[in-house]
């Protein structure tokens, strides 16, 4: 059956976040999500410290960390940590970096950078011993705490195949079912030439959501969303041949101008470049509409392998949002298909 989680920008006031969070916790949200990009909004270690202080059983993450701007034994020391300070609840998102690195006057980490840290931080922030740097490196205090899941994020056939290899999910950052089938494929494949099975892995979908009867009205809340997944694409298009792509992924870049993205509107409601994205790209990329237009998307990304449906957080009405989804939407999804939304 499909979760539900929330990702929150770690925005100041700090207390602005908890408070989502708790009221995600009480709508039924299974997991609350917020970003590392420390140049743009404040450090998440310390919100999500507040948070897991302040909730009691909503699992909590970074959607998504990297590999780059923190030495990975620090990253795999804090998880573990957190998951003592949680009782258990964390989960870690990771991916090659994005704006935590651009900002920084640098470039997503290198793939096989990326996966060689992912294999050990999996390991060590389990309480297990890696070799590291030539160093046998151990956190031995971790060895008791619950299992610390790790999540790979990306869109690219080798950092796929990474997730497929090493990870225990795999987060998808937009909401088009014929590409997340794709993704899926990709990491399921991975994991089978691995010699791991593919059904153990978790799929996550994040994107925002936009609850109304305006179609106009909701794209124009969400369209910032795909302009920022161009700035992906437009990395794998350098790497890879279109061919090797699903044409839903590549095509709507054609028509964007990578230049004109601007880092200090990330993940905000108006962005300039958010206007180089047309309302049928907004509407794959995303969930809008009626309750029951998000109903009939939720399932379609279900049947195509999505085991959590993650909204980004980032547009108006956020309490709005949250409450419709636990009033009307999980309890909808939670009933058998054709039974009809009820309230809880």
């Amino acid at each position: 059956m499909l979760s539900f989680g929330v990702t929150v920008l770690p925005d100041p006031p700090y207390t602005r976040l908890v408070e989502l969070m708790q009221l995600a916790e009480q709508n039924g949200f299974e997991y609350g999500w917020t970003y590392d990009s420390h140049i743009l909004w404040q450090d998440p270690y310390p919100l999500l410290t507040a948070t897991a202080l302040s909730t009691s059983k909503i699992k909590l993450g970074l959607n998504v960390t990297n590999p780059g701007t923190r030495e990975p034994t620090v990253t795999a020391s804090a998880f573990a940590t957190l998951q003592d300070i949680s009782g258990g609840r964390m989960v870690m998102g990771i991916g090659r970096g994005d704006s935590a690195r651009r900002t920084i006057g640098q470039k997503p980490v290198k793939v096989a950078e990326f996966e060689r840290a992912v294999a050990m931080i999996r390991e060590l922030m389990n309480g297990r011993p890696v070799q590291w740097n030539e160093t046998e490196v151990e956190l031995k205090w971790a060895k008791e705490l619950p299992q610390l899941p790790l999540y790979v994020a990306g869109y690219g056939p080798r950092v796929l195949a990474v997730a497929g290899r090493h990870a225990d999910g795999v987060i998808i950052q937009l909401a088009d079912p014929e590409i997340v089938e794709w993704i899926v494929g990709q990491v399921r494949g991975a994991a089978e030439e691995a010699g791991r099975d593919p059904d153990q892995i978790r799929v996550v979908a994040c994107a925002p959501a936009s609850i109304g009867d305006d179609e106009k009205k909701c794209a124009e809340e969400v369209r910032w969303f795909p302009a920022m997944v161009s700035n992906h694409v437009f990395d794998l298009l350098s790497k890879h041949d279109k061919s090797e792509l699903p044409a839903a992924l590549t095509d709507y870049v054609a028509r964007m101008e990578r230049e004109r993205y601007d880092y200090s509107e990330h993940s905000r409601v108006g962005a300039e470049h958010g206007q180089q994205v047309s309302d049928e790209t907004c509407e794959r990329f995303c969930v809008l509409g009626t309750p029951e237009q998000h109903v009939e998307k939720l399932r379609r990304l279900e049947a195509a392998g999505v085991d959590q449906w993650n909204i980004y957080l980032m547009t108006r009405d956020q309490e709005r949002i949250l409450d419709i989804y636990g009033s009307e939407i999980i309890p909808a999804l939670a009933a058998p298909a054709g039974s009809g939304s009820r309230r809880a």
